[in-house]
């Protein structure tokens, strides 16, 4: 299973790859769960991190305004990210998602043709009034999307195991493989949690929290020895 890691800044970006992550996802905690960082520290990352090593970011919790949101698409694309990370926040159904991810999909392999574009719902959109995530894959396919994923919206200690059983994950997973796509899981996840992931053949396992200091994603800062040990677990 492919570990994702989310820095907040190069410092934390070196933290990451020295730990042995495989993608190194930019991201900033303050604004949101898919927070959108500033074009210059997705440039920095691209540059920090070594060839032939993805970088992914985060383009925000985005609301239901496919101009705006394809806009912030191609400016994290033309700034090096290769994954494109799109957190369906606004979207209140199937078609309002479908219609922010077919324009973002299409401006960013615009931008070019190996960039991979992720559908991102949330395991507790419940919370938030966001589109139910179990129909997250079929607009990734529609969309025409790389990866359909799910994450947590609200950052309050639970995770996605508490929103979510291992049943309906699962289901989500092989929905998305159906698809021939790849699938990713986040959302404030355990180190001793991502064997339950690996049971469902997850391909790519997203963390930033359990990677820093004092299980912290917000006042903690990532460390490689944190990234090590679940590097450890995703590779057993």
């Amino acid at each position: 299973m492919i570990l994702l890691v989310s820095p907040k800044d190069v410092a934390e970006a070196h933290e990451a790859i020295e730990g042995g992550a495989d993608i190194i996802d930019v991201k900033n905690p303050p604004e949101g769960s898919l927070g959108a960082n500033f074009p210059w520290v997705i440039k920095e990352t691209r540059e920090a991190t070594p060839e032939g090593m993805l970088v992914s970011a985060a383009i925000g919790d985005v609301p239901y305004k496919p101009g705006t949101v394809t806009l912030a698409a191609l400016g994290a694309a033309i700034s090096g990210a290769d994954y494109i990370k799109v957190g369906l926040y606004g979207t209140r159904s199937y078609q309002e998602a479908l219609d922010v991810m077919k324009n973002v999909t299409k401006a960013v392999k615009d931008s070019g043709e190996n960039k991979i574009v992720v559908a991102a719902g949330y395991a507790d959109a419940y919370r938030v009034g966001g589109v139910d995530p179990l129909i997250i894959p079929r607009v990734a396919r529609d969309a025409g999307c790389d990866v359909a994923m799910l994450d947590t919206a609200v950052k309050d200690g639970k995770t996605l195991f508490d929103h979510m059983s291992i049943e309906l994950l699962k289901e989500f997973v092989e929905e998305t493989h159906k698809y021939g796509m790849k699938c990713a899981l986040a959302g404030s996840i355990k180190i001793e949690e991502i064997p339950m992931l690996k049971e469902i053949n997850c391909d790519i396992v997203g963390v930033r929290g359990a990677a820093c200091t004092k299980g912290d994603r917000n006042e903690g800062r990532i460390q490689k020895d944190l990234v090590k040990e679940i590097v450890k677990v995703c590779r057993q």
